[in-house]
């Protein structure tokens, strides 16, 4: 197993307000959007962009949650692996909201669709958007496209995208891992 790092902290870190520049310009104040990382972890995604347009770019308020997709996918049954759930955290209304959903990857799309269905149960948004630092886009499975990438990678034949987090693995970086 070989691992090729595609994206340092730094480089990481330019992406990171470029995503939050373009939410700003489509969102602006942020009074009727939401923002939900996607459990597990998206999460650090989530939390790091509302950290950013907060103390960078001055808004003053913005709703963040956290959305645990466990047992809505369709392949929550399929393997030998007990799933464990994660938490949902919404303590806030999407009805009539703009949600931007947000996730580390998006390989093939059935996340963002368990999370689309999971969503319902917190009332109808007005609009979703997606968020994503990495696109996968030969992966896809389902008609799924971001809105906001942060970089697109064609990873093939057995690779896969790991992205690591300072709050949760010490540092950030993206590797592509070839197995």
């Amino acid at each position: 197993m070989s691992q090729k790092v595609l994206l340092s902290s730094k480089e990481i870190n330019i992406i990171l307000h470029r995503l939050a520049c373009q939410l700003l310009e489509n969102h602006l104040d942020f009074k009727n959007t939401v923002l939900i990382g996607i459990q597990p972890r998206g999460i650090f995604l989530a939390s790091r962009l509302a950290k950013i347009l907060k103390e960078d770019y001055g808004v003053k308020k913005i709703d963040l949650g956290f959305l645990d997709i466990t047992f809505y996918r369709d392949d929550f049954r399929r393997g030998d692996k007990t799933l464990e759930a994660n938490k949902t955290k919404i303590d806030f209304l999407v009805e009539d909201k703009k949600v931007v959903f947000i996730d580390d990857v998006l390989y093939t799309g059935r996340s963002i669709r368990a999370a689309l269905t999971a969503i319902q149960s917190f009332g109808r948004p007005l609009e979703i958007e997606l968020l994503t630092l990495i696109d996968r886009r030969f992966s896809r499975h389902l008609p799924i496209q971001p809105n906001y990438r942060g970089r697109q990678v064609d990873a093939i034949n057995g690779e896969k995208v790991k992205v690591m987090w300072e709050e949760n693995d010490g540092e950030d970086v993206i590797y592509l891992v070839k197995t």
